[in-house]
């Protein structure tokens, strides 16, 4: 099991350093859906009539997956807001908006 964690991890790995630059933002959008798919799975796995220890691991699954989606939701954000022009016309961020 180990050994199929760590192999998948450096073929990933191996596979994202090869893609190009403009690609990496429906790469990232497709990694959110996968975060999202996980997300079903932790609730699945954290269902009732299970053992604690699967309990604590669907939960732990279940906030790692929500902290990535929700992450992910706050990049883009911030990377379409330096699109955005100023009063000026000039691109940069929209500085009448905080959060």
């Amino acid at each position: 099991m180990v050994f199929v964690f760590l192999l998948s991890t450096f073929i990933g790995l191996g596979v994202i350093r090869r893609v190009s630059r403009l690609l990496h933002t429906p790469l990232m959008s497709l990694t959110n859906a996968i975060s999202a798919i996980a997300v079903v799975g932790a609730i699945l796995v954290a269902g009732p009539d299970v053992p604690p220890t699967i309990l604590l691991l669907g939960g732990i699954a279940l906030f790692a997956s929500v902290t990535n989606i929700v992450s992910g939701f706050l990049i883009t954000d911030r990377m379409l807001k330096m699109f955005k022009r100023d009063e000026r016309g000039a691109p940069g961020i929209d500085k009448r908006k905080t959060l």
